[in-house]
């Protein structure tokens, strides 16, 4: 399978310059352009690659943010960095923490618009969900982030630094002298699950996870990064060429019918062209298996004959279908399905050989729950009756 142009939307994403002085933030940029950065700022060309990987380090291996701190730079090549560039990441403007541990951060960016970030700790692994868009575009009917509106895609740089911060919350950066493996890895995961559909803003996201992977800096595994797209079929397989990081599809349905209402998407690219895009993707990145999403709605997409469908649609694709009860939100057309309907369900899926681990809802009591994230400058929300309407219910 070859990868196909891009797939763009006329949506806006704000420049580098910010508003103080016009400085360039350097988080975000990839190890060429801040090469080049460097080079435009008046770093000799033969010095440029070296002042890079430094400034690389103490950014994303240290956590450094003043340029006053890069103590293996001279005073006068930090005081032109400090007249050129910032090392800026978004603010966290309110921070809530569930019951269970999970932390959920309303994250403030460029232009006063705000996003959800989500951090989920586990007995082996801290996940951090992350957003790439301000809103989504997919008005998918099931999920709150849906109502609202798309705003504008995140800059690589806002994506990287909703990483940064939620570091910056756990303490993780290590300490001056200490080494950067010394501290436990609270930030293992990544998710690429939180507002906004991922492959819309290609280029971004990429970027930003070459960044997250690159071992000089936060070094988290491709194979711990795991990008979500409801089916935008031609970045599929430059997802795997460019990225190569897990990949999980929200599928949530098993015919066209009812995805069609699920996930509007699937009116453009439908499930025998996702699934054909989908049995190329784990030759391309040696990922070892994709994982489906399926929301389990009750008396919508939860009966056995769902469940033989799934197993025949998506066989040949290594694969594990990931069974999440439903995260009802306020004025939500659905309901969770009876958990006596998710364990059957679970049970026809295992018995065909697939995994299918039931995700434990984590966070509902701050609303920090999957598919339950909805920016605080969007809170006027629509009616079930909207919503019910818009989804063809």
């Amino acid at each position: 399978m070859t990868a196909s142009a891009p797939v763009t939307q006329d949506v806006l994403t704000i420049p580098r310059k910010l508003p103080e002085g016009g400085k360039t933030n350097l988080v975000g940029l990839t190890r060429p352009a801040l090469r080049e950065a460097l080079i435009g700022m008046g770093t000799p060309e033969k010095q440029a690659k070296m002042r890079a990987n430094q400034l690389w380090q103490w950014v994303y291996q240290k956590g450094v943010r003043n340029f006053a701190d890069m103590t293996n730079l001279s005073k006068d090549y930090r005081a032109k960095l400090d007249a050129h560039f910032v090392v800026a990441v978004p603010e966290i403007v309110s921070k809530n923490v569930s019951a269970d541990g999970t932390r959920k951060y309303l994250v403030r960016i460029a232009g006063g618009h705000e996003v959800e970030v989500v951090y989920i700790p586990e007995t082996d692994r801290g996940t951090l969900c992350i957003s790439s868009q301000v809103g989504c575009t997919l008005t998918c009917s099931f999920c709150h982030t849906g109502t609202q509106k798309l705003v504008r895609n995140l800059t690589a740089g806002e994506i990287i630094g909703q990483v940064m911060l939620a570091r910056d919350d756990l303490d993780e950066w290590p300490e001056p002298g200490e080494g950067s493996g010394e501290r436990p890895r609270l930030v293992s995961n990544i998710v690429l699950m939180g507002m906004g559909e991922p492959l819309y803003n290609f280029e971004n996201v990429r970027d930003a996870m070459q960044i997250a992977m690159d071992g000089e800096g936060i070094s988290i595994s491709r194979r711990r990064i795991t990008l979500s797209t409801s089916g935008v079929v031609p970045e599929i397989a430059r997802t795997a060429e460019e990225i190569g990081c897990m990949l999980a599809v929200s599928f949530h349905a098993t015919t066209d019918e009812v995805r069609d209402k699920l996930v509007p998407i699937n009116k453009r690219w439908n499930i025998v062209e996702l699934l054909d895009a989908l049995r190329a993707y784990p030759k391309l990145s040696n990922s070892e298996r994709i994982t489906f999403e399926y929301v389990m709605l009750k008396g919508v997409n939860d009966s056995d004959d769902d469940a033989r469908r799934l197993v025949k649609l998506i066989a040949g694709i290594p694969a594990k279908i990931n069974l999440i009860p439903f995260n009802e939100w306020p004025d939500a057309p659905y309901e969770r399905s009876d958990w006596e309907r998710i364990e059957a369900f679970a049970d026809i899926v295992y018995k065909a050989g697939y995994a299918s681990p039931i995700r434990t809802p984590r966070g509902e009591d701050i609303m920090a729950a999957c598919g339950q994230l909805k920016s605080a400058t969007e809170r006027a929300r629509k009616s079930r009756a909207q919503i019910q309407a818009e989804a063809g219910l």
